[in-house]
């Protein structure tokens, strides 16, 4: 079983890591930032459409700052979904902000609303943290999910990942008659080979959205990790592997159920060939991002010293014992994609094995 047993700390964004993400356009000048945020001063608990309290809570602002405010998050808004063109925008306002006072972060969440049809969009304001931006970078080119994110200071940028999260998908639709149990198992092997391999962890079914996609015949469905913020921290390799949590087990047990150890082979060898070919694709700006990684001091000594031997032992490769930083251990394990393309771990009694 995965635990994590102490809060994670936030990392300043390094000299390296900024220039990083002005090279690759991930920083920008916002007319806002976090801080800005924090001069709310009053809030009231948002509840959900059932009732439930959702542990956000919406933020007022001073009315003389309000429309201010407001103007500015709607450019943010336009600058992530229009190239900052605002005349585009005209149709759209801001419904509200929440914050999320239990998260690592504190996030705001903002809610933009089109008032010509009352669809609305989200996206989200945090104190910038070097894991999580590593995180984003790292599901950014070598996931099949692409993301939107901008940094300006200290303040970080998100969009809205869609998706329906993990914990209420568990809750409410694993007993639905058109789920199709094989598709789910599969796709959560495969996310599971994929925060294993660039070592994103605490992957729990709160941390990730489950993205529903109709097909012509069938359902499929897409594993989206949205809580980036244990990229590369802790020093226990079961915590990069999703199947090791317990909050995850009614998934596994669909897994154990409709799969066997060949066909678990089979779709991780399929994820770990489509992450190879996407660091082929992306490899001179995926070798900057782990040079800048590995120059970066993202966890203790005694973390990086603890994962190196676990990962070691896994691949019977001394080569991670010498591995300095997380960044060096990302690296390594991404190589080994290449070196060792057919190690994989036997889905149901995790035992090691190498295909002949």
């Amino acid at each position: 079983m995965a635990i994590i047993s102490k809060k994670k700390i936030a990392i300043k964004i390094s000299d390296q890591l900024r220039s990083y993400l002005q090279k690759y356009d991930r920083e920008s000048t916002l007319p806002i930032d976090y801080p800005s945020l924090l001069r709310y001063d009053n809030s009231i608990p948002l509840y959900d459409r059932n009732g439930k309290d959702t542990l956000w809570e919406t933020v007022f602002f001073p009315q003389d700052e309000m429309s201010n405010i407001y103007l500015a998050l709607k450019k943010i808004y336009a600058l992530m979904k229009a190239d900052g063109d605002l005349s585009v925008m005209d149709h759209l306002f801001i419904d509200r902000v929440d914050l999320c006072v239990y998260g690592n972060t504190q996030p705001f969440r903002v809610r933009v609303v089109n008032r010509i049809n009352d669809n609305f969009d989200y996206f989200y304001i945090k104190h910038a943290d070097a894991s999580r931006i590593y995180g984003l970078e790292l599901e950014h080119l070598l996931s099949p999910n692409k993301l939107q994110y901008l940094v300006f200071r200290d303040t970080l940028i998100e969009e809205h990942i869609v998706g329906i999260p993990g914990d209420q998908f568990i809750k409410t639709h694993l007993d639905d008659p058109n789920l199709n149990e094989i598709r789910l198992a599969k796709e959560f092997v495969k996310f599971n080979e994929r925060c294993f391999v660039r070592l994103l962890g605490d992957m729990h079914s709160s941390n990730f959205v489950i993205d529903i996609t109709p097909d012509f015949e069938e359902v499929d469905y897409r594993i989206r990790a949205i809580d980036f913020d244990q990229q590369s921290y802790e020093g226990r390799r079961a915590i990069y592997l999703p199947q090791y949590f317990k909050q995850n087990n009614p998934i596994i047990e669909i897994g154990l159920r409709c799969m066997t150890p060949e066909s678990v082979h089979q779709y991780q060898r399929e994820e770990r060939s489509l992450i190879a070919n996407r660091m082929k694709m992306e490899r001179m700006r995926i070798e900057d991002l782990l040079n800048t990684m590995s120059l970066d001091q993202l966890s203790s000594k005694e973390n990086v010293k603890q994962l190196g031997e676990e990962l070691a032992d896994f691949y019977e490769e001394r080569e991670f014992l010498s591995c300095s930083s997380m960044g060096e251990l990302v690296a390594l394990s991404l190589e080994m994609l290449i070196r060792k393309p057919d190690l994989y771990k036997d889905y149901i009694t995790g035992t090691k094995l190498k295909s002949n």
